[in-house]
């Protein structure tokens, strides 16, 4: 399924994990590693970027061309420290296919390199962890999905391969999957947290050490965790390349490692890499470019130890929704709704990759693609009023609700008493279209806040007890304090 219509090519590039493989800066004259035939590169109003390695000394010519027609040539000098290239396409329309040649000519010795099958479309880098890099055969539906993917020969695959390293590399030195057209894919790996896909940069930014190793994870599903490992090798090397926006589904291995630094971690990470992207493609990827990600669903846990909700929260940079003034230009999809108890992958990982993409779809469209009035959010309150004689709570919601369920326990008020506060439910009571009335006679002392779905696992499948009526998302987790 395509972001819109409108699109004719769309990249999906997934950073996912495979063996080492081998590789060297400067050695022949090349593309990088990631150019290949069957690529997307990035579509108007942007111009693409291309690069690769040569020999010093002498000028490259990129030209690409459409059957025997020469649509653009462009030149670069070999940078004689580097030994690399690189030039800016002008903007080209969505379409293709193209033919892409370099070629340098040093003393009558000739050098060149076609990609042949080459689209132009909207580059979208997908990243993250275990959830993200699930394969088409492990979700529900799996058979008809893997039917429809043939479907869309306009969108392109190609997976990172999955390398550590101490130091920023220049080039990818391992490729799971070149360029392909959609088919079922097979792949798997997890536990790796944010640090790991985070500059030294960022992590500074939030009082982290560079060199900060973290305690082992009591996880079965435990991946690369040093900090900055896969930044050097994984997304370094892919900063010249123009992209269109980010999706990212992450936070599981932060429940219990820097869980109250996600809050920083997150946003710092997001404009770090807006930063880094915008720079290393000469200007041309966006500086505040789209960024969507995944807000955390469920995992089957014997307590409740609120890792999970905190993370969601930090996720939004305890503000419950985006985008918003942390982290501009955002859009999340909801999925503690979306839980899967009988996952044959674990409970963490639940089958269900269909609603995701279709609330993230949302978001694109709005976010990254300005379709004005389309509901890409589910019901946040904008409203909360303790009633007069205060056993009744408020809520007004900034859009019309449907309560699907009534949940005794999904909403829970902060009672104090002498210095000593405690989260205690709060049943549901009447609705009209907007609001919604909590009962808190409960609460003997004085109610100073209240909680929406503050759980690992808030409810069964799609059975959150809000929605938006029309465009069925779930309000999201949520926690304030009440004025008195």
């Amino acid at each position: 399924m395509t972001v819109t219509s409108v699109l004719r090519a769309l990249l999906l590039l997934r950073l996912l994990p495979a063996g080492s493989g081998g590789g060297g800066a400067g050695v022949n004259f090349r593309f990088a590693s990631y150019i290949g035939d069957h690529m997307v590169l990035q579509k108007e109003p942007v111009g693409a970027v291309v690069w690769g390695y040569g020999k010093i000394g002498g000028i490259v010519m990129v030209t690409l061309h459409q059957a025997q027609e020469t649509i653009m040539k462009k030149t670069a000098y070999v940078k004689e420290q580097s030994e690399t290239w690189i030039v800016v396409l002008d903007p080209m329309k969505p379409g293709g296919p193209y033919n892409m040649t370099a070629e340098q000519i040093i003393k009558k010795e000739r050098y060149s390199q076609t990609v042949y099958d080459v689209l132009f479309g909207d580059v979208w880098l997908c990243s993250g962890q275990s959830n993200m890099e699930m394969s088409v055969s492990q979700i529900f539906n799996a058979s008809e999905e893997e039917a429809k993917a043939f479907s869309y020969p306009f969108i392109r695959i190609f997976t990172v391969g999955l390398v550590k390293a101490k130091e920023e590399l220049e080039d990818l030195t391992s490729i799971d999957l070149p360029w392909s057209l959609p088919s079922p894919l097979s792949s798997s790996w997890g536990g790796t947290p944010i640090e790991a896909w985070s500059s030294w940069r960022s992590l500074q930014a939030c009082g982290i050490s560079k060199k900060a190793k973290q305690f082992p994870f009591l996880s079965l599903y435990s991946g690369p965790t040093d900090h900055s490992v896969l930044w050097n090798s994984m997304i370094h090397p892919l900063l010249n390349m123009t992209l269109k926006g980010v999706i990212w589904y992450q936070g599981e291995n932060n429940a219990y490692y820097n869980n109250d630094l996600y809050n920083c971690t997150f946003p710092a990470f997001i404009e770090d890499w807006r930063q880094a992207f915008h720079y290393g493609s000469q200007g041309q990827t966006q500086r505040l470019f789209p960024f969507g990600f995944v807000q955390l669903s469920t995992t089957m846990s014997k307590d409740e130890d609120y890792a999970f909700p905190r993370i969601r929260w930090h996720q939004t940079a305890d503000l419950g929704y985006v985008p918003n003034v942390r982290m501009p230009n955002t859009f999340m999809a909801v999925a503690m709704d979306l839980c899967d108890r009988d996952s044959p992958f674990g409970s963490i990982h639940p089958r269900d990759k269909q609603t995701v993409a279709y609330r993230l779809h949302l978001g694109a469209r709005a976010i990254a693609y300005g379709e004005k009035m389309l509901p890409f959010q589910g019901p946040l309150p904008e409203k909360i009023e303790l009633l007069a004689d205060k056993e009744l709570l408020k809520i007004e919601y900034n859009q019309k609700i449907q309560v699907q369920e009534e949940d005794d326990k999904i909403y829970e008020i902060s009672c104090c008493n002498d210095h000593q506060c405690k989260w205690i439910p709060a049943p549901m009571g009447n609705s009209s279209s907007q609001t919604l009335v909590l009962k808190v006679d409960s609460c003997h002392g004085t109610v100073t806040a209240f909680r929406y779905a503050w759980s690992t696992w808030p409810c069964e499948y799609k059975q959150c007890p809000i929605y938006n009526p029309s465009s069925a998302l779930p309000a999201p987790p949520f926690i304030t304090v009440i004025p008195n």
